[in-house]
């Protein structure tokens, strides 16, 4: 797995979650239970994981949608 983004915002976890859920590339994100750590305050980045076979159209993906300087 590679790391795709690393980000404190909700919001922009979860709308790359929606871009690569229905672009069909399998994710997994990392650290999204570190909250209780951080009391919930969202100090701890969230890291969006993607399989290596994925992760070249995962950033394309991510480009084509203006987030590139999002990429980790």
């Amino acid at each position: 797995m590679q790391e795709l983004i690393r980000s404190n915002d909700a919001v922009l976890i979860s709308f790359v979650e929606s871009l690569l859920r229905q672009a069909g590339i399998g994710h997994f994100v990392a650290d999204a239970h570190m909250s209780i750590l951080d009391g919930s305050i969202g100090v701890l980045p969230r890291r969006i994981m993607v399989d290596s076979d994925e992760a070249e159209a995962a950033r394309r993906l991510l480009r084509e949608a203006e987030l590139g300087h999002e990429l980790s």
